[in-house]
């Protein structure tokens, strides 16, 4: 890939993306295959003069090793230097940025059910930190290609020009084509914009219909608002938790969902493909799942704990965002949910609850807000989807027909 275009990313990425302040430290996750790259972030978060630039180095490959090879009590324990680097970021409040790479196969074969155990007993001990950590620092995910991850995106061609394929699709769909950054400026204009008038219709509810067989209702906070792309923490700190985002979203009602979401692509989760698959609610929890591939890590996904069959977001795109016109499945949940409306089981967000920073965590559950360990998108746009608004009277407004915005 021409270097020129990636230097415009890796600035994107970091003036736009995590935004570090002058002498604020920053932790990068990446795969050992994007040195270089990596490289080109560090020495542009340095050009901003930040504190100190850290590295968490993964492997997918043995990531999995560790799966199939470790005891369950190994993998669910903690040693206390992991315990003091939790507490460290969690004081310490670095910008995070996650470079994703990660094949969407490349977990498969291994025990979901121990993985799973295993990551329900280490919550507890991460969750305080998580919690402590929450709307106070700047963090960006955006994706860099991996080899598995190219090949399965483009099968049948050489590798290296896979991943040269992957690197122009990824740097299309970011919007990091031209002046990366004018760009995001002026769409985080526009989301906004539209962010502002979904707000002002104040909503009491959302309905899902379409051909495949979404026929869904889920109720809305009161104290709710849409929001998308650029966020902003407690410090007053912008930044862009995801490159690329083009969705408008918010966090529902716990407790308020009734119907059935039928899913309209694939979701790796955690290197497993879940394929052709749909959820039942009642009660706002799910209740029923059916899948043709990966029942049982979907079933396993929703008992992660008490909050998991629970929804935590749900999420508006246009069927002409830039990503769905790139006809590309990209097999990999950042890119897929920004092409299509979606909802996702888990954790809510503060940021979606009118001054959230007035009230307690406890308060904000109360509201409505869901929590759990974890928070996993799947996607149910489709060019048949209509959404209807309900208002406070009871009124309904067409907020999407045909998978497009009606306003």
């Amino acid at each position: 890939m021409d270097s020129a275009r990636l230097e415009n990313y890796a600035d994107l990425i970091v003036n736009t993306g995590i935004n570090p302040d002058p002498g604020q430290d920053v932790v990068i996750t990446a795969g050992f295959d994007q040195l270089d790259f990596v490289r080109m972030v560090t020495e542009k978060c340095y050009a901003r003069k930040v504190g100190k630039v850290w590295f968490n180095w993964v492997d997918m490959p043995i990531e999995k090793l560790h799966y199939l090879y470790q005891s369950e009590d190994r993998l669910s324990s903690f040693e206390n230097w992991e315990v003091e680097k939790l507490r460290w970021q969690s004081e310490k409040l670095p910008a995070r940025l996650w470079l994703d790479s990660d094949d969407p196969d490349g977990m498969d074969g291994i025990d979901p059910e121990k993985r799973a155990r295993a990551q329900m007993k280490r919550f507890p001990v991460i969750k305080p930190f998580r919690d402590a950590m929450e709307n106070r620092h700047q963090w960006c995910i955006a994706g860099v290609p991996g080899k598995a991850w190219a090949q399965k995106v483009f099968p049948g061609i050489p590798v290296d020009e896979a991943v040269e394929k992957l690197w122009d699709a990824i740097l299309t769909a970011s919007r990091a084509n031209g002046d990366a950054i004018a760009n995001w400026e002026e769409h985080n204009a526009n989301v906004a914009r539209r962010s502002a008038k979904l707000n002002a219709f104040n909503f009491t509810a959302l309905e899902y219909k379409a051909a495949n067989g979404t026929d869904f209702r889920v109720g809305l906070i009161p104290q709710g608002i849409f929001a998308g792309a650029a966020e902003t923490d407690l410090s007053g700190r912008r930044f862009n938790p995801n490159i690329p985002s083009e969705e408008i979203f918010t966090s529902p009602m716990r407790g308020c969902a009734d119907g059935v979401l039928v899913a309209t692509k694939p979701l790796s989760y955690q290197g497993s493909l879940i394929e052709n698959f749909s959820i039942r609610f009642e009660n706002g929890r799910a209740v029923e799942v059916k899948a043709d591939k990966n029942q049982a890590v979907l079933e396993k996904m929703i008992v992660m704990d008490d909050g998991a069959a629970y929804l935590g977001e749900c999420a508006l795109i246009d069927r002409h965002s830039p990503i769905n016109q790139t006809g590309i499945l990209f097999w990999n949940t950042l890119y897929d949910e920004n092409a299509s409306c979606h909802f996702a089981l888990g954790r809510g967000f503060d940021c979606c609850i009118r001054d959230f920073a007035k009230y307690s965590k406890a308060e904000l559950t109360a509201m409505g807000l869901n929590d759990s360990m974890i928070h996993v998108d799947f996607m149910i746009g489709c060019d048949t989807l209509d959404i209807d608004g309900v208002s406070q009277s009871g009124e309904k407004v067409a907020v999407f027909r045909q998978g497009e915005w009606c306003f």
